[in-house]
């Protein structure tokens, strides 16, 4: 993907109205000549040095250049907006989109590289180049699109499926403690009836209180008294008077 536009000092020499001092120019030609050489480093160097003399899209152009070989797209991309932002004519603007497409291409920022693409071919609809790189950004966003679309849906049934456990657990926990309470319950319908029995006259006798004890006495002794009239008057016998006649 390294279908950089490059503008060249060569430019700037059928241009001697432009502004440039001698001196910025200078710099600039030192630098196109350092870039010819793949050497990059020293090509940002002078670019720099043209730029602190006077600004201009061409300068910043060639420095978004240098850096971008040097694989420090995040600031080429900041270059690259300020040549196209200070291009006074379309076809500077639209190579430093078509170059800001690469960089965020670079960057995985694949929306964005289309949207550079986009905004070069506004303005040079005819470069077959900005074309052919627009189409790449556009299959590489529908890939990275499907794979993020695969995760979230990956991430969507992996939380169902934690979900799923915990209903699982849950009832699992449930059946656990109803088993547990029939069990106990069953245990205490085994006891020993005689056991129950007693156990419930020993709750009677301690809830009687004493008066309830002395009139149950008395009625048994009345009772006693009934049994022993109807078995005299049976025998036809009278009662001792307890006096000697």
């Amino acid at each position: 993907m390294n279908f950089l536009k490059v503008v060249c000092a060569l430019c700037f020499l059928t241009v001697s109205t432009n502004g440039f001092s001698q001196s910025a120019h200078s710099y600039l030609r030192d630098g196109d000549g350092s870039f010819k050489k793949q050497d990059y480093t020293a090509a940002e160097e002078d670019y720099r040095k043209a730029l602190e003399k006077k600004n201009s899209a061409k300068g910043s152009f060639n420095l978004g250049n240098s850096i971008y070989e040097q694989r420090r797209y995040e600031e080429a991309v900041k270059h690259y907006l300020e040549a196209a932002d200070e291009a006074k004519d379309n076809a500077t603007k639209a190579q430093a989109y078509h170059n800001l497409g690469n960089a965020h291409f670079q960057k995985k920022e694949f929306d964005k590289s289309v949207e550079a693409y986009k905004n070069a071919l506004r303005l040079n609809p005819s470069d077959v180049q900005t074309k052919k790189n627009l189409a790449m950004a556009l299959r590489q966003l529908k890939l990275q699109q499907q794979k993020q679309q695969q995760q979230q849906q990956q991430q969507k049934n992996k939380e169902g499926d934690k979900s799923k456990d915990k209903n699982q657990q849950q009832q699992q926990d449930k059946k656990q403690k109803e088993d547990s309470q029939k069990q106990q319950q069953g245990k205490e319908q085994k006891q020993d009836p005689a056991e129950n029995a007693k156990s419930q006259k020993d709750i009677e006798e301690k809830d009687l209180n004493k008066e309830e004890a002395r009139q149950l006495l008395q009625i048994m002794e009345q009772e006693e008294q009934k049994v022993q009239k109807k078995l005299r008057k049976a025998k036809g016998t009278k009662p001792k008077s307890g006096k000697d006649w």
